[in-house]
């Protein structure tokens, strides 16, 4: 499968994602699965997020981003 690059517009929505304190300060960013879906593809998000070596889920309707490449455990 071939990952096309996210849009322009969709290019800006991902780096808005990513400017945010949060992302900025090795927190955690949510988004919901179908915005995602509807701005750029969860193919581009998952391709930036591996580029930046940090961690992503998908927890019901929302894919969450750990914006830190530090190991993580799940408790329970």
């Amino acid at each position: 499968m071939t990952v096309m690059p996210p849009s322009l517009l969709g290019q800006d929505w991902l780096d808005q994602m990513f400017r945010s304190k949060s992302a900025a300060t090795g927190g955690v960013v949510r988004r919901r699965v179908a915005d995602v879906h509807r701005e750029i593809g969860r193919a581009a998000l998952e391709l930036e997020v591996r580029r930046r070596g940090w961690h992503m889920l998908q927890c019901g309707p929302h894919y969450v981003v750990l914006c830190s490449p530090a190991p993580f455990s799940v408790i329970c």
